[in-house]
């Protein structure tokens, strides 16, 4: 029986474990795909070696970045983006990924258009590695903003972001966890009242399908889009990935 999971901390949100079973039932695959709820990124090594059958994990929220001195091998992507989100076990040897950049490339072309020509990313973890990266290749400028600043990046705080710059920015990404099942009536804070109907919101969170934040853009007439696509696109990178020569 072959052995995939995920780690992450808390898991409660997460749609891996149903999605994969659903999988390896509708197509036949003798597997199993569990989650690993691990409070500390130091108990990852317990975990490999509890689990010396698995073949590929997940990676989610907050261990993205923590869990790259892990690796013994990285793909390019994941040395540009600092952030790896799929790791394929073979023969003891951890190679990682980052299929959040396809997920997210794929799922944002849908919708974007010429007035989606400047970015705000809300966050700077993980997440935000993978949307920055595909703005860059993209050829889209943002600016990132978070709860403090930070000059060597050129990121902002909310506060500091003015009103004319959030209207102007007509792309706002959230890859913060705000608004997150169960605290769903939480959201960044933006001055919404600067949306347009030229403006594309975009959550990278899923559950639930309707943030507060998007509610907010779409109230306002602008394009809304959460997380799920992202999700299934990357959940299928992934299983290309483990299954791959």
């Amino acid at each position: 029986m072959r052995l995939f999971g995920l780690i992450g901390y808390p898991l409660s949100h997460s749609f891996s474990k149903k999605y994969f079973t659903e999988k390896f039932e509708k197509e036949g695959v003798e597997a199993l795909y569990e989650n690993y709820p691990i409070s500390s990124i130091e108990q990852f090594s317990g975990l490999l070696a509890q689990q010396p059958a698995l073949e590929g994990i997940n990676v989610t929220i907050p261990y993205k970045e923590a869990v790259i001195p892990f690796l013994h091998k990285q793909s390019e992507v994941v040395k540009k983006t600092g952030a790896c989100n799929c790791i394929r076990i073979r023969n003891g040897v951890l190679e990682g990924f980052n299929t959040d950049v396809v997920g997210f490339e794929q799922s944002l072309l849908k919708s974007l258009d010429t007035d989606h020509n400047r970015a705000l990313v809300l966050g700077t973890g993980g997440a935000s590695k993978a949307v920055q990266y595909v703005l860059e290749k993209l050829g889209i400028p943002f600016t990132l903003v978070s709860r403090k600043a930070d000059p060597s990046t050129g990121s902002k705080t909310y506060a500091e972001l003015s009103f004319s710059e959030q209207q102007a920015a007509r792309l706002w990404i959230n890859t913060t966890p705000l608004g997150m099942f169960p605290d769903i009536t939480t959201c960044p804070p933006m001055q919404y009242d600067s949306i347009t109907p030229r403006h594309y919101l975009y959550d990278l969170v899923y559950n639930p399908a309707e943030t507060a934040f998007l509610t907010n853009g779409k109230d306002r007439g602008a394009i809304i889009e959460n997380g799920k696509d992202m999700l299934l696109i990357q959940a299928e990178e992934g299983w290309k990935i483990w299954n791959s020569d």
